[in-house]
């Protein structure tokens, strides 16, 4: 049933990669031939920007924090309008292909290098760890035992990587434009009917959800008393900013798409709209936790240890309580097809423009070779290749919850790019370009050491604020490098 599924699905995407990617060229793999529709690109961005780790664990986040994640969700509509407003009329107005571009013809050769091998590292690590999501749970929906470790596990990585090469090595981002509006509606389209499913099981009527939604003290959002408390509303909201500022404004994954529209006014109408949809996007994600477990409350189960289980625990069951005699934990077919379903189009709607992001900026950014036809299909292979070694390798070191995993990583390495950009728009200044690899190196090294000491001499806890002092280090670095 799950082969069958995937493969059907996989069918789709390459019947709609078939029709989108007659006569591509490199043109249409890197820009889209600057032709996408803007609405089509904001629905589509809105399902590409919501990975299988938030299908997962934005449920869960829940157990831990209530809803506060909707405070750095509040953050992110203000990162997207600095991104429609600020950024987008520099890129083009200058008519990039990548957004690291910029760095060379702002600060100098060695400052866009950096900028893009940062790039290389941050989307890597960050779109395996996603990726990992949708490995492991079909891995363990196509076979019993727990070893994720073993053959199976490395199966179904190779094969899941194998089929986004497949229906991204021609068309690229004009594919991606295509593909992600239909994965968008498959995600929102399992989310509903899941939901719809928990106030099934619970006899709620929709009214009925949305008060025991309210009531519940798990729907508890802006938290104002706790400066010390890494959800603090003020660092959330800072940290939410710049976040999106960073992974979409700096980032030539999400960026690529938005410079695919016709116009500039046409990607900013793009940015505004979506951005302003993944708030109650993510809305419908806590709701969904907060439902589940009043649902295992009710029927008198334990709550699982890790938010990440939250949602697959409803959907998969529990051996334990089964094999306890419960009659609540059977395994719904349906529910899992559309649990699985919405993973899916989650999973695959960000590795793929993960793949060809990383693929373009490899081509244009480290090569500098735009035109080089055989170069971008080697290299996109090349890049599969290096992204199915990365989720391995996540999952044989992961022992942190998941989406956490990829903020902590985000901070680190996001960070030096916050400082590039902004000391080259902001400041006029010239700077000692070959200095710039160092800076940007020392910088997280240097706010590793900082957030240690924080912690064990005066037990503060830095949040996603990390992000914040690492791109204030590397700019601080840029200033002492600074040719008057």
């Amino acid at each position: 049933m799950t082969l069958a599924l995937v493969l059907a699905y996989f069918c789709v995407l390459f019947a709609i990669s078939r029709l989108t990617a007659r006569r591509a060229t490199n043109d249409t793999f890197f820009r889209g031939e600057r032709r996408s529709p803007w609405w089509l690109v904001a629905f589509g961005m809105v399902g590409a920007s919501i990975s299988g780790v938030t299908f997962v664990s934005v449920p869960g986040m829940v157990l831990t924090s209530n809803m506060a994640y909707l405070q750095l969700c509040i953050g992110f509509i203000f990162g997207y309008l600095a991104v429609a407003f600020v950024l987008l009329p520099v890129y083009y107005k200058l008519n990039l292909t990548s957004v690291y571009s910029y760095l060379g013809q702002r600060l100098g050769h060695r400052s866009y290098k950096t900028g893009a091998w940062f790039f290389l590292l941050s989307k890597m690590c960050g779109a395996a760890l996603k990726f990992y999501v949708v490995c492991m749970i079909l891995g363990a929906s196509t076979g019993s035992g727990g070893d994720w470790g073993g053959l199976r596990f490395v199966l179904v990585t190779v094969v899941m990587v194998m089929l986004i090469w497949l229906y991204t090595r021609q068309g690229g981002i004009r594919t991606l434009v295509f593909t992600d509006t239909f994965q968008t509606l498959c995600l929102f389209t399992a989310l509903g009917l899941i939901i719809y499913e928990v106030m099934g099981q619970m006899d709620f009527s929709l009214s009925e959800a949305v008060r025991a939604v309210a009531a519940d003290e798990r729907s508890r959002v802006f938290v104002m008393d706790d400066w010390a408390s890494p959800w603090n509303f003020w660092k959330q909201l800072l940290s939410g900013l710049f976040i999106v500022v960073v992974m979409t404004g700096l980032d030539q994954d999400m960026m690529q798409k938005n410079l695919t529209c016709k116009s500039l006014r046409d990607a900013q109408k793009d940015m505004c709209t979506y951005g302003l949809a993944f708030l109650p996007a993510n809305f419908l994600f806590l709701a969904l936790g907060v439902l589940l477990a009043q649902y295992f409350e009710a029927q008198g189960i334990a709550l699982p240890a890790k938010g990440d289980e939250l949602l697959p625990m409803f959907v998969q069951g529990d051996e334990a309580a089964l094999a306890g005699g419960s009659s609540f934990f059977t395994l719904h077919s349906s529910l899992f097809t559309l649990f699985l379903i919405g993973i899916l189009a989650a999973s695959f709607s960000s590795a793929d423009s993960a793949l060809t992001s990383l693929t373009t900026s490899y081509c244009v950014d480290i090569c500098q070779r735009e035109n080089d036809e055989r170069l971008r299909r080697r290299v996109h292979v090349v890049m599969c290749v290096c992204f199915a070694g990365f989720i391995l390798l996540f999952n044989a070191v992961n022992s942190k919850s998941l989406i956490d995993a990829i903020y902590t990583i985000v901070s680190y390495t996001y960070g030096p790019l916050l400082g590039l950009f902004v000391f080259g728009l902001f400041t006029k200044r010239e700077v000692r370009d070959r200095f710039v690899p160092y800076v940007c190196v020392a910088s997280p090294l240097l706010c590793y050491a900082i957030d240690t000491i924080a912690k064990q001499q005066f037990g503060y806890h830095f949040g996603y604020e990390l992000l914040l002092l690492n791109g204030l280090l590397t700019f601080l670095g840029l200033l002492l490098l600074r040719r008057d």
